[in-house]
């Protein structure tokens, strides 16, 4: 393969200052978007840090959602990492008694959603101002010490790039607070360093745990040699190798992540280690008679196949859900017959979601040493099964009770607890607690408070795991893919990390009003890890949505019937390779007609119900791993002719038909090989025309690569060579303005006028989350945005979609002003306690420079309100109260009822607020600067 390299960090940094030129030039930053959530399901923690003065003030640093703070034990939460150039976090570490806070961008846990941060940052102030502090090239950090007796002494577990290899990982030390660093524990350019600890009570006294990985998109090396926890007497100036042959430690190219913890009872030190063992599982020696296995149909022989009994095949294909027709009889005479091996059923049932939980490795073990790491015992005997499966590397964490050295805690799918010092294990999982966890803090003052952090958020126990609160307020959901339907209001629909697939209102407000009320306004019709859905618009009850690696199902959202609804290929062929987001599209000319992606492209005339395979092999046919690769990636159908079809593959190649599937095309000449094609788009404007987006993040490399061809992929011209550098996830066409194009990257949004020439910065609202997906709604013109940490934003760009070459020429210019509708209730106090209700008419206004603007809002010639505005450059909505000055209310009063008879006519009164507000009639707003004046009228009825 071309194998892109990885981005320079001196590259990667430039992209604070490339952002804000985008945003100084924008004419669209004063479009208000606003966070609609939801927030029920919360999103991936990486870490929590307490006070240790006051536990019900404690920080939460989600994956990919920032930085949040609670002060009132997970009430409420406030966002303080928003404002810098990065926002995935790998870990924290507070000096509570300074209000210092170090924080490691980039995420640890090293999944295919794990993203890359830019080095350390620290705060002075609880996390008000920010400084960056180094380490760029680090991308990933596992963990931060900070020395209790040295504030300026701070120990940094670098983990490396995810992608690609690299000499800055390991062990880092400052001694002046983060002016300089040094390299004190280096193992190989693939390995780099996971877990840190201190020693209780000897803070010069530290382990640190180090952790081989290769992560390919189409495999993952989550283990190697150069695995193994190290110790330092001096504070991390120099280590020693613990875990040799001997020790009594795993050691070898099976040792996987390695999580640390200790407690000192008395004199004695407890040291302990949760390592994922790689290594595989030995055969067992004895089998179960009568049952069939995969691993046994591998290795039988089509004699021995034809001896077995019918009931052992049947209830081995019954347990594993073969179609209706794979009967005992059909399938014994295939195997006899010579169509296929016996193996061919084991491979029938090998996809790559299967190999997340079948593959046979020894999986966690916790070890102790008692004698500062010298030895080691495993604390267990057997296998810890359903802890980590075959992905540890998403774990790796234990903690110890500090007021009892065999109280071990252990996390992965489920959490684990032990009263014995690790010998027997018990789940203390709630029926409220979510799956998948990654941080743990037990209360060193109150035995069995527990703070718990998981793919679902927060969850406090008081109880030592026998009972759970749940704090999700923040929202920080993890998008991958969102649809819109056609009710009013229109829902939103999407996929989400580890929680599944929601759908809910575009006008949701955040607040926790479904407490009371027990309806939240979002509600799940999908489970697993949300990936791609679409809702057949003719009722807006028919849904198509999916998890992980293609299983795929319609619904009726308000029946909730799934039918799963993945093509399943033919016993004896190739299996499908689906992509973990395999692509779906239903098509916008018949919504009868569905297409699915896995290498192929799949195509239902019913529905789902039936599904024809329309094209051969898209990809380059896949590479060997452990990682479903050479997969389709994305499907779009021109809205301009039906069978217009384009896919796009993970391996980099974009194909095309113009007659349904009968001829297809490799147009990826003139586009950058390898890379992941994350969207292909064809235009709602013109047919020839069409969108690429091409993605280096499984490289390492940053660069947005943005393409657009308007000969149907013949020849492509390179767009965007002004974004930031941050991978593109996204493209999409304004389905108004022709001229206006949407990118999401990782790093948020943006926009161009000129079909990608040029852009500039869609809002100021966003923080440098990324943005998977975006859709403008066609009837609503609203730009929602799907975000992979913090959940969904709207916005409206009714009037952006105006901005073509003669509107942006103009100095000065309104747009039109939306009907208001009389109320008595404005101005009115229903209560002391509550504020009181006030209308606001935005006034869209585009203005070429920042200047002033003198507003007037009158009824024929009577002035009623006049102000003077302080305009910035682009669009921005003043808003105006529909109060009037006192002094016109005898001419405001004879105007609105001249043609009224004497019984007809209103008296106006103030309200209670004292103000008086308009009444039904028609309005004209003015605005005047220098020798320019615009007007527009609104209606209130």
């Amino acid at each position: 393969m071309a194998q892109p390299g990885p981005t320079p960090a001196g590259d990667r940094m430039k992209a604070r200052s490339q952002n804000q030129a985008l945003v100084d030039r924008s004419l669209v930053t004063g479009v208000p978007f606003e966070a609609i959530g939801p927030t029920i399901f919360s999103g991936r923690v990486v870490d929590i840090d307490i006070s240790p003065t006051d536990p019900s003030h404690f920080y939460v640093a989600y994956a990919s959602g920032g930085l949040w703070k609670t002060e009132n034990n997970g009430t409420s939460f406030t966002p303080v990492f928003d404002h810098e150039d990065v926002i995935a976090i790998g870990d924290i570490a507070v000096d509570w008694s300074r209000n210092i806070i170090w924080l490691g961008s980039g995420e640890n846990n090293s999944s295919r959603s794990s993203y890359a941060g830019n080095g350390i940052y620290k705060s002075t102030d609880n996390g008000k101002t920010w400084h960056f502090m180094g380490l760029p090239e680090s991308q990933h950090i596992g963990r931060i010490i900070l020395d209790p007796k040295n504030p300026d002494h701070v120990v940094v577990a670098v983990l490396g790039h995810l992608y690609s290899p690299n000499p800055e990982r390991g062990v880092y030390v400052t001694n002046d607070g983060g002016k300089t660093w040094q390299q004190t524990l280096f193992v190989d350019d693939n390995t780099g360093a996971i877990e840190l600890i201190q020693e209780p009570g000897k803070s010069n006294i530290l382990y640190a745990a180090t952790w081989h990985r290769e992560r390919r998109a189409w495999n993952f090396v989550e283990a190697g040699s150069g695995s193994g926890i190290y110790k330092s007497t001096n504070g991390g100036k120099s280590w020693t190798l613990l875990t040799n042959e001997g020790s009594g430690f795993p050691t070898g190219d099976g040792v996987g992540r390695i999580g640390m913890d200790a407690v000192r009872a008395g004199n004695q030190l407890y040291l302990y280690a949760i390592v994922d063992n790689y290594n595989r599982r030995p055969s067992e020696e004895k089998k179960e008679p009568d049952v069939l296995t995969k691993a046994s149909l591998k290795e039988m022989s089509k004699e021995g196949f034809m001896e077995l009994k019918d009931k052992t095949l049947k209830k081995f294909l019954s347990d594993n859900r073969f179609p209706a027709k794979y009967t005992v009889q059909s399938v014994k005479a295939m195997v006899r017959q010579g169509k296929i091996a016996p193996a061919a059923l084991a491979e029938y049932l090998e996809d790559a979601n299967a190999l997340l939980f079948d593959t046979e490795v020894i999986g966690a073990e916790v070890y102790v040493s008692k004698d500062a790491g010298k030895t080691w015992q495993k604390t267990h005997e057997g296998y810890l099964d359903g802890l980590f499966y075959s992905y540890g590397y998403y774990f790796g964490q234990i903690r110890v009770a500090p007021q009892n050295p065999n109280q071990l805690y252990v996390l992965g799918v489920p959490v684990l607890k032990s009263d014995d010092g690790g010998k027997n294990w018990k789940s203390i999982d709630g029926d409220n607690v979510h799956s998948d966890h990654h941080a743990l803090w037990a209360d060193p003052n109150r035995a069995g408070h527990l703070i718990l952090g998981n793919d679902g958020g927060i969850n406090i126990s008081y109880d030592n795991g026998a009972s759970w609160i749940k704090c999700n307020t923040p929202n920080v959901g993890q998008y991958y893919h969102i649809s819109v339907d056609m009710e009013k209001p229109y829902n939103i629909y999407g996929g989400l990390q580890d929680n599944g697939v929601w759908y809910g209102p575009s006008n949701n407000t955040m607040n926790t009003r479904w407490q009371d009320n027990g309806q939240y306004p979002f509600q799940e019709i999908g489970g697993g890890d949300g990936m791609q859905s679409a809702v057949d618009t003719r009722d807006n009850e028919t849904v198509y949505a999916g998890s992980q690696f293609g299983n795929y199902f319609r619904t009726n959202k308000n029946k909730r019937r799934p039918t799963r609804i993945t093509p399943v290929h033919e016993l004896g062929e190739h299996p499908f390779r689906w992509n973990w987001q395999a692509p779906i599209w239903l098509s916008t000319h018949n919504q009868d007609i569905l297409y699915m992606g896995s290498n192929m492209v799949h195509r239902s005339l019913n529905q789902g119900d039936d599904f024809e395979v329309i094209s051969g092999d898209l990809t380059n046919g896949g590479k060997t791993g452990d990682v479903a690769f050479g997969t389709l990636t994305t499907i779009h159908e021109s809205p301009l002719q039906f069978g217009l079809l384009y896919t796009g593959s993970d391996d980099g190649l974009v194909y095309v038909t113009k007659d349904g599937g009968g001829h297809w095309t490799n147009i990826s000449a003139g586009l950058p090989k390898d890379l992941w094609v994350v969207r292909v788009q064809a235009s709602t404007h013109e047919k020839s025309r069409v969108y690429a987006a091409l993605n280096g993040y499984r490289w390492d490399d940053f660069t947005p690569y943005l393409f657009i061809s308007e000969d149907f992929g013949s020849t492509w011209t390179a767009l965007g060579k002004d974004l930031p550098m941050a991978p593109i996830n996204v493209v999409k066409e304004d389905p108004v303005n022709p001229d206006i194009i949407y990118v999401g990257t990782d790093l948020g949004a943006y926009l161009s006028l000129d079909r990608g020439a040029s852009f500039m910065a869609l809002s100021q609202d966003l923080p440098a989350v990324p943005v998977h997906d975006l859709i403008v709604h066609p009837r609503d013109h609203d730009l929602i945005l799907a975000t992979h940490g913090r959940s969904l934003y709207v916005g409206n760009v009714s009037e952006v979609e105006k901005l073509n070459p003669e509107m942006i020429a103009k100095n000065l210019a309104l747009f039109d002003l939306e009907e208001q509708r009389y109320s008595g209730f404005w101005g009115r106090q229903f209560s002391p306690y509550y504020p009181v209700r006030e209308p606001a008419l935005k006034i869209p206004v585009y203005s070429k420079d920042t200047q002033k603007a003198d507003m007037q809002v009158l009824m024929d010639d009577i002035v009623l309100y006049q102000t003077t505005l302080d305009l910035n450059k682009g669009i921005q909505y003043p808003e105006y109260n529909l109060a009037f000055s006192e002094s016109v209310l005898d001419a405001y009063s004879a105007a609105i009822n001249k043609d009224k008879k004497e019984d007809d006519q209103e008296e106006i009164k103030p309200a209670d607020n004292g103000k008086y507000y308009l009444r039904a009639g028609k309005y004209q707003v003015i605005l005047k600067s220098g020798t320019d004046e615009v007007k527009k009228t609104f209606t209130i009825k």
